[in-house]
């Protein structure tokens, strides 16, 4: 039975998550800036509300947060993601993506439920998309079992489960499983949603950098099968 069909996950007790979240609500509602906000909020289409900190400054003020903090566990990582994610404010959201870029190698296969809460709640591609490349996809690469779970996601009704599925190789390299990627790809490829082709033609462009021959020949037995903004998309790095 594969991890994807738990129920949605609760935050497990952590001291580490009280005192990380006292002071990082703390910090950010000090920086935060309305006038700055109205404006990111609108430039996100409105997927939430913002405290109106940006990047550089936030991560400043993260490192103010994290300092001193021991390394957490996996219950801590947890804790810290799923609480943040209880907050309005995207600057949370943000917070617990790069938290949990820094400690996913702490987290076994078991976080993936953890993982799809967060892909599939407040979803926009500022945080699915780093959480698919960054968390999910060396989550995936370090339980290799957790592949069965990338197959039931590509068709899952969510699209931002499936853009997930498409882009969790988006770092592999090397070590991408090529038949599951352009697999995958064809599974969406009658997809209406620009974000859906949009990520397949990302997925293909990276691998490119790779294996550009691969890409070339799947693309010329299958190009029929994409919209012309995902083949665009994907032959940026195929020499082609």
């Amino acid at each position: 039975m594969t991890v994807t069909g738990a129920a949605p996950p609760e935050a497990p007790p952590s001291a580490l998550a009280d005192a990380l979240l006292d002071r990082l609500t703390a910090t950010y509602s000090a920086a935060a800036d309305p006038e700055r906000a109205a404006t990111m909020r609108t430039y996100m289409k409105d997927v939430a509300p913002f405290l109106g900190i940006p990047t550089p400054a936030r991560r400043a003020l993260s490192r103010t947060v994290l300092a001193g903090t021991p390394r957490p566990g996996e219950a801590d990582c947890a804790a810290v993601a799923l609480r943040c994610w209880r907050l309005p404010e995207r600057e949370y959201h943000y917070f617990a993506v790069d938290y949990l870029r820094r400690h996913v190698g702490r987290c076994s296969p078991g976080f993936l439920p953890v993982a799809r809460h967060l892909v599939g709640t407040v979803s926009w591609w500022d945080t699915v998309d780093l959480l698919a490349a960054h968390v999910v996809g060396p989550l995936v690469a370090a339980g290799p079992a957790l592949t069965a779970d990338m197959d039931a996601w590509i068709t899952d009704g969510d699209l931002w489960v499936a853009r997930t599925a498409l882009l969790h190789q988006l770092s592999y390299k090397e070590r991408t499983d090529t038949g599951r990627l352009f697999a995958y790809c064809l599974l969406q490829s009658a997809h209406p949603d620009f974000f859906i082709r949009k990520a397949i033609g990302w997925a293909l462009r990276t691998y490119a950098r790779t294996d550009p021959e691969a890409v070339r020949a799947f693309l010329a037995r299958e190009r029929g099968r994409f919209a012309p903004l995902t083949v665009r998309e994907a032959l940026r790095n195929a020499g082609a």
